[in-house]
């Protein structure tokens, strides 16, 4: 029949996870009723995938830290023990016959310093660096909140996926009851006499078709089911049950541009893209100023047994101190710092680029989302008509049943194209609310 085939094209949400052994639910476990919002909020609390961009994002301001830590004074402790080979001692003859040892023979030799170091002038690279490091931990931060409206699509799209499941195992189901249900009035009438044994064989093999299609439909929903489950954090075995109403969406009454300004402003992927460039800009900067002269200071104190900085010799303790400032000029460094420039230059070249290219996907996404809206909506209307022209159907085809002008067939293929439509008014409501997700995200909402 028609409209038991028809079954066999339900829409499904394409899902694609592997699932282990064991994941499917048991029908004895209890239902958790779920909304969309409470699905949302469990998944964005126990998503692994945000766990990582968050401990990237927090690495990148750690290397901010570092970059501007590179600027302040570095003072470090120094202790160091060196065993030497024994020397002859050197020593010269006095005047009152005495030696005086100039270089005695200490194979035992002890050090201590506290030492300090500090860049006072690195012509604006350290500077660079660190801002550029700072123009990448935003932009970790930016690419945190597009996982988050990327999760959070995902989820909406798993959640009416689970919906337009169970509703197809729904129609399934009742499919099978109603052709057991004429497959039992069949068989009757063979054994009154009244069909061929040939009409019994067709219903049987309708009733087996419509078997194979109530396991795959419930198949289907496990799918959905295991699947939505994951995201949000839920047992192995969980039965989801969804709770939010399946409505059209509210119609989208802003123009074009001030949607395409809306995108531009929130979108967390073109945010992150500028903190790129200018990173990259930052870079090539601190790769320009490699050619400069740096200035620094350096200083320390020194505790050692013996001091080499003391004469002569001798196995004691001395203190001394040093004070230094150093200025070093690359004169000639093989191109090392051209090359390095030029690098940096492509890199920022390459990030205005991809920039650009986001800008115009972005136009060609968000109209493309807007009229997916409005063809989902528009799909509403028309299987909504279908509903109400199927059950008009089922009403005049039962009146003439029971006039006795139709068959128990022709019921059963009415009351089938109504569930059809039912189902299929089902799925244009979630088609229109995954829709309008989609065009949330393509807005950056």
């Amino acid at each position: 029949m028609k409209g038991i085939r028809c079954l066999a094209t339900v829409g499904f949400v394409v899902l694609l996870p592997t699932l282990a052994a064991g994941q499917f639910p048991s029908p004895q476990s209890p239902a958790t009723s779920v909304t969309l919002d409470e699905a949302i909020s469990r998944g964005l609390a126990v998503s692994h995938r945000l766990a990582e961009a968050a401990a990237r994002g927090e690495a990148a301001g750690a290397v901010a830290a570092e970059r501007h830590a590179a600027l302040l004074p570095q003072i470090a402790g120094q202790a160091g023990y060196t065993r030497t080979n024994h020397v002859d001692e050197f020593g010269i003859l006095l005047p009152n016959n005495q030696i005086k040892i100039i270089y005695p023979d200490i194979p035992d030799n002890y050090r201590a310093r506290l030492d300090l170091q500090w860049p006072v002038y690195t012509a604006g690279r350290l500077d660079a660096l660190e801002r550029a490091a700072r123009a990448e931990a935003a932009a970790s931060g930016d690419e945190l909140a597009a996982a988050r409206a990327d999760l959070r699509l995902e989820i909406t799209r798993a959640y009416w996926a689970l919906v337009t499941a169970a509703e197809s195992v729904h129609v399934v189901d009742e499919s099978v009851a109603r052709v057991d249900a004429h497959l039992r009035d069949v068989r009757n009438q063979l054994s009154a006499g009244l069909v061929p044994p040939n009409d019994v064989l067709s219903v049987e093999a309708q009733e087996s078709r419509q078997r194979m299609l109530s396991i795959q439909a419930h198949a289907t929903r496990d799918i959905a089911e295991a699947e939505l489950g994951r995201l949000i954090g839920a047992e192995p075995g969980t039965t989801l049950q969804p709770a939010s109403p399946l409505d059209a969406p509210p119609p989208e009454s802003a123009a074009i541009a001030t949607l395409m300004a809306a995108a531009r402003q929130q979108r967390a992927e073109r945010a992150a893209l500028l903190e790129r460039v200018k990173a990259a800009h930052e870079r090539q900067e601190a790769a320009a100023a490699g050619k400069k002269p740096t200035i620094a200071v350096g200083g320390g104190f020194d505790y050692a047994r013996p001091n080499p900085r003391i004469f002569p010799r001798e196995a004691a303790w001395r203190e001394s101190w040093d004070a230094s400032i150093n200025v070093n000029w690359p004169l000639f460094d093989g191109g090392r710092t051209r090359a390095e420039l030029a690098e940096a230059t492509a890199m920022a070249r390459a990030a205005r680029e991809r920039l650009a290219e986001f800008d115009t996907t972005l136009v060609v996404e968000v109209r493309h989302r807007l009229s997916e809206l409005e063809s989902s909506r528009a799909a509403i209307d028309a299987a909504t008509d279908a509903v109400r022209a199927a059950a008009e159907a089922s009403r005049v085809v039962g009146d003439r049943f029971n006039a006795g002008v139709a068959t128990s067939t022709d019921l059963l293929d009415a009351h089938v194209a109504r569930l059809q439509a039912d189902l299929d008014r089902t799925q244009a409501l979630a088609n229109a609310r995954l829709a309008e997700a989609r065009l949330a995200r393509a807005l950056g909402q």
